[in-house]
């Protein structure tokens, strides 16, 4: 984000005593990963991180049991043993972490610390997406019981570019050895680095207090932490949460979209009550193809990818009519026009009335698993095409919140190399 005045307040990041395996006592690194828990969505995907090692992360950000108060006392349970195991141990000093992914494509770095919270109003870590609470109390719940920060939150900041501030700390401390190196099945390359020296520290800090954040991913972990603030009275661990800050003037992340999945509703049903609402017509696989297709006619307005039965259905050019009546007019144009609001506002509410909850509606990121799980229940997969950064960033900037899981900014950390217990501070 743009650089704030010197008396404006910004972004207070301080360190933490981060929790981390001890590599000696699991299988590898890489098999104790996992990525954010709103991203692990198939059972069989949390059967392989299960099975990938004893001790993978999932087992304390998607545990399994009956119950929601069963679940969160098993992954405190289990954080207990592990800790009392040496599993999992506290670095000796506070420091804030450099972390780098990088693969073929793409390189990301950044600070992993404790940031002090802020509410929306204050202008300092906007969000830009809408949250559901049922959401935020199973996470407020699960992080009560463990009393710990399991995932960092990705945030993004806009620099000028320079390489001064927390990028020369941060380019400064890659030439040392890290703390941790592992490669994860997905190709990305993940380091950790710590940094305890008083006078660098300084330096991220300072530099830090003179930006606004956006938050690219962890919405509804940041309205836990503000909830879990809420109940703790007296000043403590509560007031910070952990995060991952990303410079995007340096290290540019990639937007994906997310997309979605209508239980109980049929390829074909949707088609038809779209008839004389939006211009249908059937497109050539394969996928890529077909999603190729799709940005061609996003680029010209709101469109969407129909897929689950065998066949890949382009829905653009919406009634202007039907925009007029079903989507609110008391936002900004750029708001109004998103495929998201279309999608939710004409198409969900109205056209095909399906309640926004996860009975009839799953959000999957990734573009295959969602054909693939409509196939095979005969449901309709929606596939997005994903939204410019840009335009997350003036939205947000305005205090005007998009439909929830509207984007999906990466990489995303990966879970399980640093933890926050609250104790610990």
């Amino acid at each position: 984000m743009n650089s704030r005045g010197p008396g404006d307040q910004g972004l207070h990041l301080i360190p933490f005593r981060g929790l981390r395996y001890v590599p000696e006592l699991v299988g590898s690194l890489a098999a104790v990963t996992s990525p954010p828990y709103d991203v692990v969505v198939r059972p069989d995907g949390l059967l392989h991180l299960e099975s990938a090692d004893p001790h993978n992360i999932v087992r304390l950000i998607l545990p399994q049991a009956d119950t929601a108060s069963a679940r969160h006392e098993q992954a405190a349970a289990t954080l207990n043993r592990w800790l009392a195991e040496g599993i999992l141990a506290p670095d000796p000093e506070p420091a804030l972490y450099v972390y780098e992914q990088r693969n073929d494509e793409i390189l990301q770095r950044g600070v992993i610390g404790t940031l002090a919270l802020s509410a929306p109003a204050d202008g300092i870590v906007l969000p830009h997406e809408d949250v559901m609470a049922d959401v935020v109390e199973d996470r407020a719940d699960l992080m009560r019981t463990t009393e710990a920060h399991l995932e960092p939150l990705l945030l993004t900041y806009r620099s000028d570019g320079d390489a001064t501030g927390a990028t020369a700390v941060i380019e400064r401390t890659i030439q040392r050895p890290p703390l941790l190196a592992t490669t994860t099945e997905d190709g990305f390359s993940h380091r950790l680095w710590a940094i305890t020296d008083a006078t660098e520290r300084s330096v991220v800090e300072t530099d830090l207090a003179r930006h606004q954040a956006l938050i690219a991913d962890g919405h509804h972990r940041w309205a836990t932490y503000l909830r879990l603030q809420r109940e703790h009275s007296v000043p403590g661990p509560w007031d910070f949460g952990l995060v991952l800050l990303v410079d995007t003037a340096r290290y540019p992340l990639r937007v994906r979209s997310i997309h979605r999945l209508l239980h109980g509703l049929p390829v074909a049903d949707a088609m038809a009550a779209l008839t004389g609402l939006f211009r249908i017509r059937d497109i050539e696989g394969p996928l890529p193809r077909a999603m190729d297709a799709l940005a061609g006619a996003a680029a010209e307005g709101n469109a969407f990818l129909l897929a689950g039965d065998g066949g890949f259905h382009l829905v653009d050019r919406p009634d202007e009519a039907l925009l007029t009546r079903t989507v609110p007019a008391d936002r900004p144009a750029a708001w109004r026009t998103l495929d998201a609001t279309v999608l939710h506002s004409a198409l969900l509410d109205h056209v095909w009335e399906i309640p926004d909850d996860p009975a009839h509606i799953a959000y999957i990121h990734d573009t295959a698993a969602a054909v693939e799980q409509a196939e095979r229940h005969n449901a309709t997969a929606v596939l997005m095409h994903p939204v410019r950064e840009e335009v997350v960033r003036d939205l947000a900037r305005q205090g005007v919140t998009m439909p929830r899981k509207s984007t999906s900014f990466g990489p995303k950390p990966a879970t399980g190399l640093v933890l926050r217990s609250l104790p610990l501070g």
